[in-house]
């Protein structure tokens, strides 16, 4: 089967993927770096997952052009790949929108983690069709990046969560010295924190 029509559908969800972080995006209000500012986080979200789709694309790409042919099961490995790649948008709005607390954080995690397992299955698929001595089995060799990637994503979802534990444990450690000081030294604390 000819990789040719699974190269341009893919090329058009990943576009239209862009599309949408972009329309989610606002425009600051007011005309000063601190209007801008306060857009900062959902702007670094959206070149966060702007990036990671290019990656995406960009070896989808690059493993596409290395493959002769391919099947019906790439067909639904790809389309596997795609639908936890149509999901970056909304989880990048759930998080950054929200000021990134540890569920949406953790979500957006969840969804990089399925997003890499997906093209690894996508990889294995089009590595049984083609043989051992192929050019996509000697451009992936080892892959250890992609094999550490699934590690490092599961290492992120669960530091989303010990951002909620620490913050909570500063916040009881201020509180414990402000309840040991004085009533004039109360206020000082208050403002030094």
């Amino acid at each position: 089967m000819s990789k040719d029509r699974l190269e341009a559908f893919s090329d058009g969800v990943i576009a239209i993927l862009i599309t949408i972080m972009v329309l989610e995006l606002r425009t600051p209000h007011g005309t000063t770096w601190a209007a801008l500012r306060e857009d900062l986080p959902v702007l670094l979200a959206y070149v966060l997952s702007f990036v990671y789709i290019g990656i995406y694309w960009n070896n989808h790409h690059h493993m596409l052009a290395a493959v002769s042919r391919v099947s019906g099961m790439a067909l639904w490995a790809n389309q596997h790949l795609l639908f936890w790649l149509s999901l970056i948008p909304v989880a990048t709005a759930w998080m950054s929108q929200n000021h990134f607390p540890p569920i949406p954080v953790a979500a957006y995690g969840v969804v990089l983690l399925a997003a890499s397992l997906a093209y690894s299955i996508l990889q294995a698929v089009l590595l049984r069709i083609e043989d051992d001595s192929s050019v996509l089995a000697a451009a992936i060799g080892t892959d250890v990046k992609g094999r550490a990637s699934p590690l490092m994503y599961g290492l992120g979802i669960g530091l989303s969560f010990a951002n909620r534990w620490l913050g909570h444990r500063r916040l009881h450690r201020r509180s414990a010295h402000v309840a040991h000081t004085g009533p004039a030294r109360r206020t000082r604390a208050y403002r030094s924190a």
